[in-house]
């Protein structure tokens, strides 16, 4: 399809590099967040500015969202100025925040009742891959709309899947951020022990990562925790919202899940330090007062 005008929503600590991609991938880009000042780097390569997100989806072909939270989503699809109601057909909608597979299948079926399409497509890798541009997508929705936004995600990712219908993105990013909070929990508990013992954390770093024990945490978050690192590549905010988001449909499915109950308990805590806005890899901190 002939795609002119790609508007972006959210334009954050992942949403900015993810936007720069596809300006330099040759799309003019329509840009909305609520600071503005987070698109001023946009802006100055030429990307648009508009005042609402109901403004951006009228002049926009394709759309696609990188918000908050789940209500923040619910706000901008299906609210009183939702951009389902502002946008012509034919448009397509990639939602990329991590949120409900509910709502995902909510915004689909409204979207196809107006002549649109729509795809949940929440993505991993956090802030280095959104500025490498390697960033795994998992994606619900029907196979020619998927097929349609392919130009448009091989610039923001590399490993991108279609997972099934509507939520099924949702559902993968849900098995990712339970297999990544148990593993956060295992990096920071080995990090402690590392330090009690008086081991050089760098050399055990270089041992394990490269063994049984490697992870993508283990290899890119841990170097931030010895560095003394915090900013956030992905907010612990964010993260607990996830958690939330991944108990409650676990509970829907009677399925019992200790591992991420003991992780968000752990990660509320943290937050309760004042660490909410800091990076996940944060949770260190908990073992280093």
């Amino acid at each position: 399809m002939n795609v002119k005008k790609i508007g972006f929503i959210g334009t954050g600590v992942m949403g900015g590099s993810m936007a720069k991609h596809l300006l330099e991938g040759g799309y003019h880009i329509n840009v909305y967040t609520r600071t503005k000042e987070k698109a001023t780097e946009l802006l100055d390569a030429g990307a648009s500015w508009y005042e609402t997100p109901a403004e951006l989806a009228a002049d926009s072909d394709v759309v696609i969202t990188m918000v908050g939270f789940p209500s923040d989503v619910e706000e901008v699809y299906i609210g009183t100025h939702g951009i389902l109601k502002h946008a012509k057909p034919g448009t397509y909608f990639i939602d990329m925040t991590t949120s409900s597979p509910s709502l995902a299948i909510q915004i689909s079926r409204e979207a196809e009742k107006r002549g649109m399409f729509a795809l949940d497509a929440p993505v991993s890798g956090g802030d280095v891959g959104a500025k490498n541009g390697t960033l795994t997508i998992m994606v619900g929705g029907e196979e020619k709309p998927f097929q349609d936004m392919m130009p448009i995600l091989t610039l923001l990712g590399q490993n991108i899947v279609l997972q099934g219908s509507a939520g099924s993105g949702q559902h993968t990013k849900m098995c990712n951020q339970i297999a990544i909070a148990s593993n956060m929990v295992g990096v920071c508990e080995a990090l402690a022990y590392a330090k009690k013992t008086g081991l050089d954390p760098e050399k055990v770093l270089t041992s394990i990562s490269a063994g049984a024990a490697g992870s993508w945490s283990l290899s890119n978050l841990a170097p931030r925790i010895i560095n003394d690192n915090f900013e956030p590549g992905f907010y612990i905010k964010h993260f607990i919202k996830d958690m939330k988001i991944a108990i409650d449909e676990a509970e829907k499915m009677n399925l019992h899940v200790p591992g991420l109950s003991l992780a968000k308990q752990l990660y509320e805590s943290v937050s309760q330090l004042g660490e909410e806005n800091s990076g996940t890899q944060a949770l260190f901190k908990l073992w280093n007062n």
